[in-house]
């Protein structure tokens, strides 16, 4: 018998199997019986079933050596069905590592509008108790920012610098009509625009703006490809789970599952190489994956790792409100100045100057009152990121063991031994072996497919290039430089002595590190969120 070893005897318990029921081929009207019941379970009320073997002459991949219970209808349904298994086998082998990417991309997202909606509430908060006068205005300005801070995240084309630009110059004529002129009616629409207009010129926040758009820059776009890496992972995923086997695929699937059946042998299991073989081929071009799957879950890695200090939304956009805050004091203490250079580029010498005395209580606020209370620190993002980091890189063979998950969650045995391998029951299974020595798909000549298909391909240049995203962000080389993330913080923004912004960020300690914690459930967090 092919396969069994040479002139190497049977053994007992091979012929024993032949022998028992769904094993052994019966003869004459009998064979066809136990066929026929078991295809009235795929298609009830079929007539497509023989009564009897018949030669199968029409039949194109389950080709009888002698006689078959299958016709050409039969063939084409199991080819259905086997098309089928493997679909939903494909989605089996996907559906933990599918729910892990669905779930962390959806908290991700709805944890980043937590952060901008707490970063904005606590800016809010900042005008509302020390700058009464202006505050209820500044909130609109505020709002916007945030606003436009959410859309980036989600990938809006929104420019960093475009969108700290409009605030700060929508906030100078707020600040100086309040805090350095206050008493004085609203400026009109000239003197708004012209102040608008003299703002960068002026540096009237020192280089605030410009600390504000490092810090907010290189968090957002670490936060940005974060979010797009994980979209593109569920991208991936559902690639998978929807395959399009090729015909070459269906033929031999059928092969493999159902066409032991037509010889009345419903019992005979693949053998497990035979069923390696058949599944590699099937899977060749998903196969071509693997290597940028794992190189996608190392570069999120290194994303992740390096998303600290500057580097994490969480801990810039909770910090904001102390910026915007200090670029607020500095304009104040430099109102003088500021007061005489606007009174001659705007043409309005008649309003009041600067005094030194008399100003309102919520001119100048003591730092020290601004307090934000720290919430005990149970699961922040970073840790967040690191949870899923870890059971991503569980999952990183997912590609190169698909063809094993098939196997062993299929109908296969789990050796090759007393196993169908594609043509009869054999005692030990040898793979195919082409005589002319040319490679063909590992171990299987029926199974082998052409290439990639496009949509494998595409979805291969797209892993690429979300991978170059990743390696771009460049954050690695910050450890080199041997200063803590808060310390590189305080160096963001090229700051200088005359600037006067060296300072202020820290006193009053009004750091806020890591004060988002997610709770229980999510949901609850969203609802009790004050808004």
């Amino acid at each position: 018998m092919s396969g069994s070893g040479g002139a190497s005897p049977p053994s007992v318990l091979f012929l024993l199997l032949l022998a028992a029921p769904g094993f052994a081929q019966p003869a004459g009207e009998a064979a066809c019986r136990p066929v026929r019941a078991a295809f009235q379970v795929l298609q009830p009320g079929a007539k497509w079933v023989p009564e009897s073997p018949v030669p199968g002459l029409d039949l194109q991949v389950c080709v009888p050596k002698g006689s078959t219970c299958c016709s050409r209808r039969m063939e084409e349904k199991y080819q259905a069905v086997a098309r089928q298994n493997m679909e939903q086998l494909l989605q089996s082998a996907s559906m933990e590592l599918k729910f892990l990417v669905i779930q962390n991309a959806a908290v991700f997202q709805e944890a980043f509008e937590i952060v901008v909606r707490h970063a904005r509430n606590f800016t809010n908060s900042m005008f509302r108790s020390h700058y009464k006068s202006m505050g209820p205005r500044a909130l609109k300005f505020v709002g916007e920012l945030f606003t436009d801070v959410s859309l980036y995240i989600l990938g809006s084309d929104i420019s960093v610098n475009d969108m700290i630009n409009e605030f700060f110059d929508s906030l100078f004529p707020l600040v100086y009509s309040h805090l350095i002129n206050p008493g004085f009616p609203d400026p009109s629409v000239e003197m708004t625009e012209c102040l608008r207009a003299a703002r960068r010129d002026l540096k009237a926040f020192g280089n605030y703006p410009k600390m504000m758009m490092t810090q907010v820059s290189k968090s957002l776009q670490a936060t940005r490809v974060f979010l797009q890496a994980l979209n593109l992972g569920i991208e991936v995923i559902n690639t998978t789970d929807h395959l399009k086997l090729s015909k070459e695929c269906g033929r031999a699937l059928l092969k493999m599952w159902y066409c032991s059946h037509c010889q009345g042998l419903l019992l005979a299991k693949p053998c497990a190489g035979y069923c390696g073989a058949v599944t590699y081929g099937c899977l060749a071009g998903v196969g071509e994956i693997d290597r940028h799957w794992r190189d996608y879950i190392s570069s999120l890695e290194g994303l992740t790792k390096g998303m600290r200090g500057v580097y994490d939304m969480e801990h810039v956009l909770l910090n904001l409100f102390s910026l915007v805050r200090d670029a607020v004091i500095y304009v104040q203490k430099n109102g003088g100045k500021l007061s005489a250079t606007v009174s001659r580029l705007c043409g309005h010498a008649q309003q009041r100057q600067y005094r030194s005395t008399n100003y309102p209580e919520d001119l100048f606020i003591d730092k020290k009152g601004l307090k934000v209370t720290h919430i005990e620190q149970e699961e922040t993002l970073s840790s967040r990121r690191r949870e899923l980091i870890t059971k991503l890189k569980s999952h990183s063979d997912f590609y190169s063991t698909l063809p094993e998950y098939i196997c062993n969650h299929s109908s296969a045995v789990q050796n090759d031994t007393v196993c169908w391998n594609g043509q009869e029951v054999v005692e030990r299974y040898s793979p195919h072996i082409p005589r002319n020595g040319a490679k063909a798909q590992p171990g299987n000549h029926e199974g082998k497919m052409k290439g990639p298909e496009p949509v494998i391909s595409q979805i291969i240049d797209k892993l690429k290039h979300i991978n170059q995203l990743l390696k771009g962000m460049a954050l690695p080389h910050r450890r080199a430089t041997g200063k803590t993330p808060e310390e590189e913080e305080e160096e963001s923004g090229d700051c200088d002595d005359e600037d006067d912004c060296g300072r202020g960020s820290g006193d009053g300690e009004l750091r806020v590190r890591n004060q988002l914690r997610f709770l229980a459930g999510l949901l609850l967090f969203v609802t009790s969120a004050t808004d």
